[in-house]
């Protein structure tokens, strides 16, 4: 089998775990348990609160935002090679 096909399946893979990633995030942003904030299209303050640090006192929030930031890194890396390699 070719390399794109395992980064393909690599990505299919790694993508998966993205909704628990971005609920839990969203949830801390925007201060809310409610399960709507899945589904609505906000993305300001979720893009300020993934680079810059909104919540400086919640550790959860630094913790939940690290986590994110690493995992959609890794995501982009796959999605580069991916396309390099295609």
């Amino acid at each position: 089998m070719p390399m794109d096909y395992y980064l393909f399946i690599a990505l299919i893979v790694w993508g998966i775990p993205s909704t628990f990633f971005r609920s839990k995030f969203r949830k801390i942003v925007y201060q809310t348990d409610d399960w709507k904030i899945n589904i609505k299209p906000f993305f300001i303050k979720e893009l300020r609160g993934l680079f810059f640090n909104i919540f400086p006192q919640n550790k959860d929030y630094i913790k939940v935002r690290d986590q994110y930031r690493l995992y959609l890194v890794i995501y982009l890396f796959l999605f580069i090679i991916y396309a390099l390699i295609i």
